[in-house]
């Protein structure tokens, strides 16, 4: 048998095709069950998928994995002879990791030190974007969603007041209807309800310059009024 653990990048790991081998499980199987655990907190951190070389020296999809990542997926292999291969395997980290703790030369902690630099560097930079797109797709709280519907109400009731117009009801739904399309639209969104907080000031500017279409325009002339009554009835 090949050893079980080995040493990568001083960190203590073994790969999917050791484990399938230990355990006399098929390869596939075992990629199965680690592909389907990519949604797992700190997956990227436990598992680096590689290509790597099998006992016939093809080259394999593979995983390599540290002591977590095995012992995530080992929780599903069962029975008395599971049992003791993962006692092989804790023995065999914690012998592979003593390796680790040995004295290492200036030049080995200038590499691990900058190797953990990259590491942090590369997890706050995830979580900066995590967190810059939570952000930008976070939507309006209650009271904005409110506050921009007193400002549609608002735009166009300035707007009928302004021209001084006489609005049927259908006349008035075609103003609303405009402006709505048109926030929707610089907005990025299909409804109103979807706008997100960081389009909050674009949505009031729009309003702001808010006019409706020519196409609008020509749709409120082209609406008959109703008539109050004629004379001789």
């Amino acid at each position: 048998m090949n050893e079980l653990v080995i040493m990568k990048n001083r960190q203590a790991v073994t790969t999917s095709l050791q484990v399938a081998e230990t355990f006399g499980k098929n390869h596939r199987d075992v990629l199965r069950a680690i592909d389907d655990m990519k949604d797992v907190r700190n997956f990227a951190q436990m598992y680096v998928e590689s290509d790597i070389p099998d006992s016939y020296g093809r080259s394999r999809r593979a995983y390599y994995m540290n002591r977590d990542g095995f012992t995530l997926l080992a929780m599903g292999f069962t029975g008395k002879r599971a049992t003791n291969f993962k006692l092989d395997y804790i023995e065999a980290f914690n012998a592979m990791e003593k390796q680790v703790q040995l004295p290492m030369t200036p030049e080995e902690r200038l590499q691990l030190a900058m190797e953990n630099s990259n590491r942090a560097n590369h997890r706050l930079t995830d979580v900066e974007e995590r967190v810059d797109d939570l952000e930008s797709n976070a939507k309006l709280d209650p009271s904005e969603y409110a506050h921009i519907g007193k400002r549609v109400n608002k735009a166009v009731s300035e707007y009928v007041k302004v021209h001084r117009l006489q609005l049927t009801r259908k006349q008035r739904s075609e103003l609303y209807k405009d402006i709505s399309n048109g926030l929707n639209q610089v907005t990025g969104v299909r409804t109103r309800t979807q706008i997100r907080e960081k389009d909050f000031d674009k949505a009031e500017k729009f309003i702001d310059d808010w006019q409706p279409s020519t196409a609008t325009k020509m749709l409120i002339q082209q609406t008959e009024l109703p008539l109050a009554g004629v004379a001789g009835d």
